[in-house]
């Protein structure tokens, strides 16, 4: 059976298959989500004689600091034959010289450490039903001029040019800015993904005000279905569950090779555009 399998290019083809996987694997993204991993990403997707799709990967380069390895799925009947572990492969090609990071589910965790990678942390996913939260002044929707600023803050949070996901983030959400005096100091974005919205980003010089980014946009969507990634070590988990974002699972990250981030950025990430970029 594993002969029957080819590894080819994800291309747009491959959508509506791939969305069928995720669902069997309880995943929530739509073929919109996987189209925007798409749109930034390389991608490797098995297909077996049927055309029906077995197994996907996608790397994701940001420059060439690093790339995220994502989207990582393989059907249930083709595990334990090796499958995943060439996908990995493959993904390790596309991505050339540059150093690697993920976040690993538990399933996947045993297979990306007998291929070098190392914990790092945390990462906790909250979602649910927003509670009604007042409005914070102090916060407002970014303006097209604060563009470049914008991406220079996310420059200075993840060390790396990410221009281009700020480009679809801005096509596809919306984003919210803090001012001090004239400066913008502090941005989140909020987009359609899976069952609701996902906020994220959240990019700040401190918790008091990745809160305030946060609620802005909880303020205008009490009851609704919000998600938020969070790192383990940014101290919003008890807010976020006060919100009615509940602590449902999260992800273990790690880096190949291990290597230490520079310096303590000034502006530091509270929450993920996604698990997949990270």
């Amino acid at each position: 059976m594993q002969n029957q399998i080819d590894l080819v290019a994800f291309g747009p083809e491959h959508l509506d298959n791939a969305v069928v996987l995720s669902r069997a694997e309880s995943w929530p993204h739509r073929r919109e989500d996987w189209a925007m991993v798409q749109q930034l990403s390389a991608g490797i997707v098995a297909i077996d004689g049927t055309g029906r799709v077995m197994g996907t990967t996608f790397m994701t380069p940001f420059g060439d600091a690093y790339a995220t390895i994502n989207m990582v799925m393989v059907d249930k009947s083709m595990r334990g034959l090796g499958l995943g572990r060439k996908l990995m492969e493959r993904a390790f090609e596309l991505a050339g010289a540059r150093p690697l990071r993920l976040i690993a589910t538990k399933e996947g965790l045993p297979l990306y450490e007998k291929l070098g990678f190392v914990a790092t942390g945390t990462i906790r996913q909250h979602q649910g039903e927003v509670h009604a939260v007042q409005r914070p002044g102090g916060v407002e929707d970014m303006q097209n001029n604060d563009v470049e600023t914008v991406r220079a803050l996310d420059r200075n949070a993840y060390s790396t040019d990410r221009s281009a996901l700020v480009d679809v983030l801005l096509e596809r959400g919306q984003i919210a800015v803090v001012r001090k005096g004239d400066a913008v100091v502090a941005w989140a974005a909020i987009r359609p993904f899976g069952r609701g919205e996902v906020i994220g980003p959240v990019i700040a010089p401190d918790a008091k005000t990745a809160c305030a980014l946060i609620a802005y946009f909880a303020s205008s969507r009490e009851g609704a279905f919000l998600r938020v990634d969070t790192d383990s070590e940014t101290g919003l988990a008890s807010w976020l569950s006060e919100l009615g974002l509940a602590h449902v699972g999260g992800g273990v990250t790690m880096r190949r090779p291990l290597i230490e981030d520079a310096g303590e950025p000034e502006t530091k990430v509270f929450a993920l555009v996604s698990q997949a970029f990270g």
